[in-house]
């Protein structure tokens, strides 16, 4: 009878390791093909200084748009947004708030990572 139970338990294993693999997967798989998106605004004309950080930070989220980050990034100064979804509004919000002569781009993906100083692989040190 002891027999019995070791049997249906060494079953029970394969079967217990596959749904922990595939409830790790499930969990992991959508931050791996999560893309980035951010807003890099800069100034049009020569001259004209980048506006504060925490001014556009104070703005945007006063329009109730989330922000990851902002990070200047040599002539510009790119917005990280928490959702794609608010990309839109973000750029409308940002055109209403800061004076003419400032353009806003939609960035997306690896140029994200690149603009705002973050390594795109494996940091190797050494």
């Amino acid at each position: 009878m002891v027999k019995e139970k070791r049997v249906s338990l060494s079953r029970m294993i394969p079967w217990a390791m596959l749904a922990v693999l595939a409830i790790a997967a499930a969990t992991l798989l959508p931050a791996l093909f999560r893309t980035e998106t951010a807003l890099q605004i800069r100034a049009s004309r020569q001259g004209m200084t980048l506006p504060d950080g925490f001014y556009v930070y104070q703005r945007l989220s006063a329009e109730g748009i989330r922000i990851k980050s902002i990070t200047p990034a040599s002539d510009a100064l790119v917005v990280t947004l928490e959702s794609q979804e608010q990309d839109a509004e973000a750029i409308q919000a940002l055109y209403r708030v800061l004076p003419p002569g400032f353009t806003i781009a939609k960035m997306e993906g690896k140029s994200v990572a690149k603009l705002a100083g973050k390594p795109e692989g494996k940091l190797r040190l050494g």
